[in-house]
């Protein structure tokens, strides 16, 4: 296919009687369901006023309805403009106003936070659960609401067809979507996503993912206004004909488990928290009994139970999984080692939103301990390093996924865009083949007492394999570092550890890591949370949170 939307009018055309969207324990829709209400959305679009190229934005939980309301909005023209469910009344009214988007979709339990009068530009705000109007400012929108069917009637008098089905193929450089980041460094940016970004990263997603076919189910966990969740978990099945079921609840790992054992996916997009928690929790812990650890060191022996437990982790997931990505940050070393032992199949990707989001990935065959794959198709990519394969450098990426810039910000994107290259801001080596390796964010970066860089994240993956940690950040306090750590509190508990001696514990152990640290990159202060540090979407902590104010 060679646009975006040639994909969408393929599919609907071809899977017209397949199921394509499901609410997980609710609703389904088939392909030409979806084709019938994009339909009768654009006529609402066009007897409302809605031009192509006025924005759009959607803010509500996963669902069928806004796959079809985004959908919808891409092959009109109009922009979409995704924004988290999980924002604040107030941010949400500041991403509406500042994209002077027409229509807002949403949920009433978010509407009912908001304020009409913080959001005068909207011209109507659209219930995502019925497409019916919650607020209208416009006769014209509210008459062609109101006449909706006899007009989608009028235009198709006999019967709605596949070969009716036909979305305008738009340029390249045309913008498709705006999506605002929501990153660990603590301010939103408007990132411009034209229609060509969105094909060459549904292009590249379709030709190294071969082995999704017509029918196949598919889990959507990730949240749809985060590209990652976006390109992966629904557009490309939806380009490859497939079934998408999406968790409209609170994604908890009873309901997790239960959407995989029905859909029985072959692909499985995820975070790293998810699979740690699982491999630290479940399996390590029989792994760590002296009878195991005796077994898996008797030849033959350890073989058979690796092979067990890589079963019984499959299963967990379907029973029919043929690879997980996981994106949106490293895993950690201990986890990966062991998965790799057993022949796991996962893989670790890199993205961000200003390339939609793809830049590095490899299947699970051909990737290699601790990388994050090679530089994706039609995209290229240096370290600003002197020796890169040694010598960490900022990566450097262009290509037809790199964002048109910022929306409404020329500084900063001038910032980050030089000559069509784009500063990531990922510090990175590359081996001779070509695979990725990510150091750390530059921003995160500290300066040690004589000049030495310190890498909190290394530190961190450390700190993340001792015993009761469940995870933590390293900042620096005064020229010396300091550990925050979130205790394992279920493991705590299952072993009898009293919260009060949580703390000497954590001591301890950091003395025992400190001797196996530099002295320039040694812990010289711990300090304990009881609470789960406050994340992104793709569970990044938010580290601007945590810093000490200079």
């Amino acid at each position: 296919m060679e646009t975006f939307s040639e994909y969408l009018q393929h599919s609907v055309r071809t899977y017209w009687e397949d199921l394509a969207l499901t609410d997980f324990n609710g609703v389904s829709y088939q392909y030409r369901d979806i084709a019938r209400k994009v339909e009768k959305l654009h006529l609402l679009y066009e007897h409302a006023g809605i031009k192509s190229g006025d924005k759009i934005a959607l803010c509500g939980r996963n669902s069928s309805q806004w796959a079809v309301a985004f959908i919808a909005t891409v092959t009109y023209g109009a922009i979409a403009v995704p924004i988290l469910h999980e924002f604040k009344a107030d941010n949400i009214h500041h991403l509406v106003n500042h994209c002077e988007a027409k229509l807002l979709y949403t949920d009433d339990s978010i509407w009912e936070n908001l304020d009409p009068a913080m959001v005068k530009n909207l011209v109507g705000v659209v219930r995502l659960n019925d497409f019916s109007l919650i607020l209208s400012r416009s006769e014209k929108l509210t008459n062609a609401r109101k006449r909706l069917n006899e007009l989608f009637g009028k235009k198709y008098p006999e019967r709605f067809t596949p070969e009716d089905v036909i979305y305008p193929a738009h340029k390249a450089e045309e913008l498709a979507l705006i999506n605002y980041t929501s990153g660990s460094m603590g301010f939103s940016k408007g990132v411009m996503i034209t229609y060509g970004n969105l094909w060459s990263n549904l292009q590249f997603c379709v030709d190294g993912i071969p082995f999704i076919n017509p029918g196949d189910g598919m889990v959507c966990m990730l949240p749809l206004a985060h590209m990652y969740g976006l390109m992966v978990e629904l557009l490309l099945p939806l380009a490859k004909g497939a079934h998408v079921y999406f968790l409209t609840r609170v994604p908890s790992p009873r309901v997790i488990l239960e959407a995989f054992a029905t859909v029985k996916p072959k692909l499985i997009i995820t975070v790293p928290l998810i699979i740690e928690k699982i491999v630290k929790t479940k399996v390590f812990p029989m792994l760590d009994k002296p009878l195991m650890k005796v077994l898996m060191k008797v030849p033959f022996v350890d073989e058979r139970l690796e092979s067990r437990i890589r079963k019984g982790l499959l299963d967990a997931f379907g029973g029919n999984l043929r690879q997980i990505i996981i994106g949106g940050a490293g895993l950690n070393k201990d986890v990966e080692t062991f998965l790799r032992k057993i022949s796991f199949p996962f893989t670790v990707g890199y993205g961000m939103t200003e390339c939609a989001p793809l830049v590095a990935y490899a299947p699970w065959e051909e990737q290699r301990p601790a990388s994050c794959g090679r530089i994706v198709d039609r995209m290229e990519g240096r370290i600003d390093s002197p020796d890169p394969v040694n010598v960490p450098g900022e990566l450097w990426v262009r290509g037809q996924n790199v964002m048109k810039g910022y929306y409404k910000n020329k500084d900063a994107t001038e910032a980050v865009m030089k000559d069509g290259w784009m500063n990531t801001g990922d510090l990175c080596t590359m081996d001779s083949d070509g695979f990725l390796y990510i150091r750390g964010r530059n921003k995160n970066m500290i300066l040690g007492p004589s000049g030495q860089n310190i890498y909190p994240e290394e530190i961190e993956q450390k700190i993340n394999n001792l015993p009761m940690v469940s995870e933590s950040i390293v900042i620096e306090d005064n020229g010396k570092l300091e550990a925050l750590i979130y205790p394992d509190l279920d493991i705590a508990t299952k072993e009898g550890i009293a919260v009060s001696d949580l703390e000497k514990l954590m001591n301890d152990n950091i003395s025992h890591l400190n001797k196996e640290l530099p002295a320039y990159s040694q812990i010289a202060k711990v300090r304990m949370r009881y609470q789960e540090f406050e994340k992104t979407p793709k569970r990044s902590i938010k580290r601007y949170l945590y810093q000490k104010s200079k």
